[in-house]
């Protein structure tokens, strides 16, 4: 049976233009504080990624951010953060992110935020690991790429036998339950990435 210690997110350095965007990143943040769960996400202050660790350390909760060192500056490193992760590139970044979370959510944002959650669709596509992700759809923003996946599907571009499952939330409070649920229904091996194939990733 897996647990839920520690929850990758990803999202956007920028606030959006909706501020339910904010509101929802900061909330989240309190909610893992407030369930014991540590949050791991970029390493930023700004945007999304400044709310959701602003939201943790509101409540007391752990958070550490893993950043690379040409983004210290344009994202505003998080100094208050309990650990702080340089790293060398996005690649070392992206391996961490992965080895010190049980679960990934991805929350509003841009290109970088899509590259970070269709990598670790990926990966459980292809057998490197089944901790949950999950999508975060606050006010729809998440349509378009489901509607996007279904198209795919359809046109069996993604077949029965290379299907990984999404989940989705259209409410905050609905998000930890639903990565608890999925991660104790999972053997803890079943978790993990092979040694050799997450540095070759």
């Amino acid at each position: 049976m897996g647990t839920i210690k520690n929850v990758c997110v990803y999202c956007g350095s920028g606030p959006g233009t909706n501020p339910e965007f904010v509101n929802a990143a900061t909330t989240f943040g309190a909610v893992l504080a407030q369930n014991g769960v540590g949050l791991v996400y970029g390493g930023g202050s700004v945007g999304l990624m400044g709310a959701v660790a602003a939201g943790a350390l509101g409540q007391g909760g752990k958070v550490t951010g893993i950043i690379p060192t040409f983004l210290t500056k344009r994202e505003h490193v998080l100094k208050d953060a309990q650990e702080v992760i340089v790293t060398k590139d996005m690649h070392e970044r992206k391996r961490l992110m992965f080895e010190h979370s049980d679960a990934f959510v991805a929350f509003p944002g841009g290109v970088g935020t899509l590259e970070e959650l269709v990598e670790q669709m990926t990966w459980s596509q292809l057998g490197r690991h089944s901790k949950p992700i999950l999508l975060a759809n606050i006010a729809g923003f998440w349509d378009p790429l489901l509607v996007l996946v279904d198209h795919m599907k359809r046109t069996e571009f993604i077949r029965a036998n290379l299907w990984v499952d999404v989940l989705t939330a259209d409410r905050v409070e609905d998000i930890l339950p639903k990565l608890q649920q999925a991660a104790a229904e999972m053997p803890e091996a079943a978790k993990l990435m092979d040694d050799q194939v997450a540095g070759r990733l």
